[in-house]
């Protein structure tokens, strides 16, 4: 059941501290007060929650008077911690302590590594008995990335390199810094695959993908609807869209897929 009430004028910036001891890191958040079902955002690798597609679920929560929950991982944003330090498990214990600040029913939009941390969190949410994922919303859902999406594309001296120095450094489309990959970060993420085994969300999953994604190619997004085998899946191409899939008809997509699962 969908229950709406007038949000708040602005989202409320908040901090919570994950972890104990050297792993304590102070974690941003920005919660829109409203109702049911909120959404929860989870954000890429390097991205924060101040981008365009955050921006536009907030501002879609504003206009519906749906709650929104948003956050950056440590290392990301305005977030404490190292990102070199950061990992799969780490940014999903971060997940799993901000959702815990929720209430009600949830509709959880991933975006490219929120992708897998989404499916990742539902996991972790129903194997405790908390059932309030009402739906999944992934955009180029990056999922096993550590493996399928870096560690498989190395080169033999980038293999080498990640092993002898403990990182390697990759070019990016988006920043002149180029991505810093950690040998912690690749050799956690096989803690977390998902692929080899069908994935039972036990709620509705809708995919967004673009067609010119060189990150997350649309094969990939494919790759995981043929792991869904036992819920509700829809997928979505956008033949022009890229990685981001940031432009005003793109967040509109985003904005009517929202709503159509609340």
């Amino acid at each position: 059941m969908v229950t709406k009430r007038e949000g708040s004028m602005a989202p409320i910036p908040r901090t919570l501290s994950v972890g104990t001891g050297e792993a304590e890191r102070t974690i941003a958040t920005r919660v829109r007060e409203g109702g049911a079902p909120g959404l929860f955002w989870l954000g890429g690798f390097r991205s924060d929650m101040a981008g365009s597609k955050a921006e536009a679920l907030d501002a879609l929560g504003a206009a519906e008077g749906l709650a929104v929950t948003r956050f950056d991982y440590s290392g990301h944003g305005q977030s404490g911690g190292a990102f070199l330090k950061g990992t799969i498990s780490r940014w999903l214990e971060e997940a799993q302590a901000v959702f815990a600040l929720t209430e009600g029913p949830q509709i959880v939009i991933g975006s490219s590594m929120g992708g897998w941390l989404a499916l990742l969190l539902n996991r972790a949410l129903r194997a405790e008995g908390v059932e309030r994922v009402l739906a999944l919303v992934l955009i180029a859902p990056a999922v096993d990335m550590t493996r399928d999406l870096m560690r498989d594309g190395f080169t033999d001296a980038q293999l080498a390199q990640l092993w002898e120095r403990g990182r390697v450094e990759q070019p990016s489309d988006y920043s002149e810094e180029p991505y810093v990959l950690t040998r912690a970060l690749i050799e956690d993420g096989d803690r977390h695959l998902l692929f080899g085994t069908p994935i039972r969300t036990h709620c509705p999953v809708a995919i967004l993908q673009g067609g010119r994604d060189t990150d997350v190619p649309p094969a990939h997004a494919l790759k995981l609807v043929s792991h869904l085998v036992s819920d509700p899946v829809t997928f979505t191409l956008v033949p022009e869209g890229d990685h981001r899939l940031s432009r005003e008809s793109d967040l509109e997509l985003l904005r009517q897929t929202v709503l159509r699962l609340t």
